[in-house]
């Protein structure tokens, strides 16, 4: 992977004036806090009521007010450390979970209360491909089944002969021979698990999908060969793409527009090659110092963040990221209002009283 501007099949759709495929309109996703029970905590059960009535109150706020635009045919980056909430909210995007507050629209129809069998339309034009090749697939299933089974679901093959031409053509776009059919995920490596896992994305002919690290659990080796994958089959399919990632760099050579989640909110968003030029929001400026890079005229000096990310049960007043913030003299904004993401004046959009 190089440094390259991201290849012109992620090109924005922006200037046609399309539509948004999906909008995301103060999206929530709140779970309540756990509590342990006499047998695993030791305590008597009317303390454990005690503390259960205090922490009812107490909420895991994974994904907290985000708002986010999605253009047909465009790849949205998403980004940020490690329990930020970006699978949270890529799940909660499809409805695999449901939403606490807020809406999604999905090619303009509020689909965020709609029930499961009124989803099943929807189902076939939003997919997702996992993280884990080796946990997203049935072990006692064959390749064909795998494949086969939505086809069915869907009435996408008419006959057993329709099905396994289409299984066929799935295979073959991903770049795996036909004798897979008949064989079981053991028997692939970790990218052609993946592969068979694009497949069965792919198989229900969807307009949107969410990748989740769909690469963070491959050899460095075959990651790029997934990313070109993505990148031919979006071009070819006319595909939409929320790609959600921790690898900056890979992130730089396949999205069109990058959001940078912090404590489940959006704390920037911006076109892919302004924000790594010019990152705003002092949280995205300490990422990308991390990147590393062969060219020193772009080698940025390393910003080390203090302290831990606080707990999403809990977070600061103000703004969330303030505690760990390297800006100094910070305005007393920062301590007790909450930054609104707000449009500045390059275009970037960013959550930040100092951003400017």
């Amino acid at each position: 992977m190089t440094d390259a501007a991201p290849a012109a099949g992620t090109a924005s759709p922006s200037a046609t004036g399309a539509a948004p495929l999906l909008q995301i309109r103060g999206l929530e996703k709140h779970f309540p806090q756990k509590v342990a029970w006499p047998k695993q905590s030791g305590l008597p059960v009317h303390q454990v009521v005690r503390r259960a009535l205090v922490r009812r109150a107490a909420l895991v706020r994974a994904v907290d007010g985000v708002d986010l635009e999605i253009l047909p045919g465009e790849t949205l980056g998403l980004v940020g450390e490690s329990g930020c909430g970006k699978s949270t909210l890529g799940r909660t995007i499809l409805r695999l979970l449901d939403p606490t507050g807020g809406q999604v629209l999905f090619e303009g129809v509020d689909i965020t209360h709609q029930s499961q069998p009124s989803l099943r339309p929807v189902r076939r034009r939003m997919q997702m491909i996992f993280q884990d090749p080796y946990a997203s697939l049935n072990p006692r299933m064959t390749v064909g089944d795998t494949l086969g089974e939505p086809l069915e679901i869907f009435g996408l093959a008419r006959n057993r002969a329709e099905r396994r031409d289409k299984v066929a053509a799935l295979l073959n776009k991903v770049g795996l021979r036909g004798d897979a059919v008949g064989r079981y995920p053991h028997e692939f490596s970790g990218g052609q698990r993946q592969r068979i896992g694009i497949a069965r994305a792919l198989a229900v002919e969807p307009r949107f999908i969410v990748c989740d690290e769909p690469i963070s659990a491959l050899d460095v080796s075959i990651q790029a060969q997934i990313v070109n994958l993505l990148q031919d089959l979006q071009a070819e399919e006319k595909l939409t793409y929320l790609f959600i990632s921790h690898d900056l760099k890979i992130v730089q050579h396949i999205c069109t527009r990058v959001a940078v989640m912090y404590l489940g909110k959006v704390v920037e968003l911006a076109a892919a090659a302004q924000l790594y030029s010019s990152p705003k929001h002092p949280y995205t400026q300490a990422l990308l110092s991390a990147v590393p890079t062969l060219d020193p005229t772009t080698r940025r000096k390393r910003i080390i963040l203090e302290g831990d990310v606080p707990s999403p049960m809990d977070p600061p007043k103000g703004c969330p990221f303030h505690p760990r913030c390297q800006v100094q003299n910070k305005p007393k904004a920062c301590f007790d209002e909450l930054p609104q993401l707000r449009k500045l004046a390059n275009g970037t959009k960013a959550a930040c009283h100092v951003a400017e």
